[in-house]
């Protein structure tokens, strides 16, 4: 990456860090090792349990730990961020995350790795918001900051596939726990880093009272909701705990936004998620990451269960999806930011996904990688990583550089938000659908699989519809007009090499 030289700044501005795109660079890496931690673990899981052995009816904990964690902690992780300082809370949340993922290395029990994995979501929860309000401050000339989060939406969206990739070559060719020690040498990395090149604009922080009640309100309600849609995936939809789960969701947020409107610190400032735009963002959010953490579930099992494929194979199987989110981040959705309006960007995101979808709705045994599955999951990318970028951007567009903080974990929020949704509703509905099939098909050796991908595809079927609903209400939300971007800035766009 290297940059050419650029106009000085005008009279009275402050100059740009000179250091901020070495600085992207290990913002990313950080956001990465998040990210992969999303699914790396799933791939090395079966290994796990037999090394350690967990029961079946335990092992779930591993992921459910890292998700309740991670979730429920995030919007007290983005407010501790604007209250500490955006880079203390940076570096405290990848060494919590790191040494948390040495921890669960070594673990010699059960107890030990769910510990461990519990500490890497809550460490997950600062580091994150931290690291997107540090990208937002950092970059402020619309052509500079539409490249920085180009490449980290790149990163940030294409993480779970990644981390299925990664997973693979090291339960394969190490062991399982490598999966896990291989975030202390992503800590190391981003450590070193980031203490000599990322700097947080006005450093000293305002010390405000922390709202304990709000606090303690938002986790409980959000793990709840989490929980319950984990527990939809397992028990059903209208099992006593599941619904019991939903409706203490319902009343703690309901009384959690009681407080906040009452308080003169809230953790949540409603203004965040009542403003248009981002509220058009956050929910557009969910809804796609619905659909992505759905075909990776999939997918995964179409690949091992019915194709045979290795895990490494599996893993390698998803780099279609990762590369089209690279490029539709990093080469359309980075040059079109500054030159036009986010949501005719996003929405054509959202469509071009649904294409991808719409092909991967033919999926059968014996589809042909090549002619079907890879330009579906070629085509998904491109249109999330089209949708994303701006997306991320929009999350703190307007706010406070004192809010950055929480409006980038409500980002994280609503991402997390789907992914728990994505994995329960849509695995149910293709459970049924394939119990469905059997019950009305017969005969043939390869029954069981044929059943088993017509529910995969029939819940494809759904995620097109979730994608379009997604661009919809991008349409409808988002009235921001294209950035106004002086001569200046433009020179200083074009300068950037990455």
């Amino acid at each position: 990456m290297a940059e050419a030289r650029t106009a000085a700044p005008p009279a009275g501005a402050v100059a740009p860090d000179p250091r901020r795109w070495q600085a992207l660079v290990y913002i990313a890496v950080a956001q990465l090792m998040v990210s992969v931690d999303s699914t790396i673990v799933n791939i090395a899981l079966p290994s796990a349990q037999r090394a350690l052995d967990i029961s079946d009816s335990n092992r779930q904990w591993v992921v459910t730990a890292y998700m309740l964690a991670f979730g429920g902690l995030l919007l007290l992780g983005g407010r501790i961020s604007d209250t500490i300082g955006r880079k203390r809370a940076f570096l405290i949340g990848v060494i919590g995350f790191g040494l948390a993922s040495a921890l669960g290395g070594v673990a010699m029990d059960a107890g030990m790795l769910l510990t461990a994995r519990a500490l890497q979501g809550a460490f997950g929860a600062l580091l994150a918001p931290a690291g997107l309000s540090l990208l937002a401050v950092t970059f402020t000339e619309p052509g500079e900051r539409a490249k920085a989060f180009g490449v980290f939406s790149a990163i940030a969206g294409s993480g779970s596939a990644v981390g299925l990739i990664l997973g693979g070559v090291l339960t394969e060719y190490l062991n399982w726990r490598w999966s896990l020690f291989v975030n202390v040498v992503f800590a190391l990395v981003v450590v070193a880093g980031a203490l000599a090149v990322v700097h947080d604009e006005n450093t000293v922080p305002e010390r405000q009272k922390l709202d304990i009640a709000g606090a303690l309100l938002s986790v409980a309600g959000v793990v709840a909701l989490v929980y319950g849609f984990t527990l939809a995936d397992t028990e059903g939809w209208t099992a006593t705990p599941t619904l019991s789960l939903f409706v203490a969701c319902v009343v703690l947020l309901t009384l959690f936004v009681v407080v906040e409107k009452r308080s003169a610190t809230p953790l949540l400032p409603l203004r965040i998620v009542t403003e248009r735009n981002r509220a058009g963002v956050f929910a557009s959010q969910a809804l796609a990451v619905i659909t992505m953490f759905g075909l990776l579930l999939f997918l995964t099992y179409y690949f091992q269960e019915v194709r045979g494929y290795s895990p490494l194979m599996s893993g390698v199987a998803f780099l279609p999806m990762v590369a089209g989110m690279l490029i539709g981040a990093g080469q359309f959705a980075s040059r079109m930011m500054p030159r036009m309006a986010p949501r005719w960007i996003m929405a054509p995101g959202f469509l071009v996904a649904a294409l991808g979808m719409l092909l991967l709705t033919q999926l059968d045994v014996n589809s042909s990688y090549p002619l079907l599955v890879l330009p579906g999951q070629l085509l998904f990318g491109i249109g999330l990583g089209l949708a994303f970028t701006p997306s991320m951007s929009l999350a703190t567009h307007g706010v406070d550089d004192r809010e950055t903080g929480v409006a980038s974990a409500m980002i994280n929020a609503s991402q997390q938000l789907g992914g728990s949704i994505g994995t329960a509703l849509l695995n149910t509905i293709a459970a049924s659908t394939t119990a469905s099939w059997l019950a009305s098909h017969s005969g043939g050796a390869d029954l069981a699989d044929r059943a088993a991908v017509h529910g995969y595809a029939t819940a494809v079927w759904w995620t097109v519809g979730i994608l379009l609903l997604a661009g919809l209400v991008v349409l409808l939300s988002s009235n921001l007009p294209k950035p106004e971007q002086s001569e200046q800035g433009t020179e200083g766009t074009a300068a950037v090499h990455m």
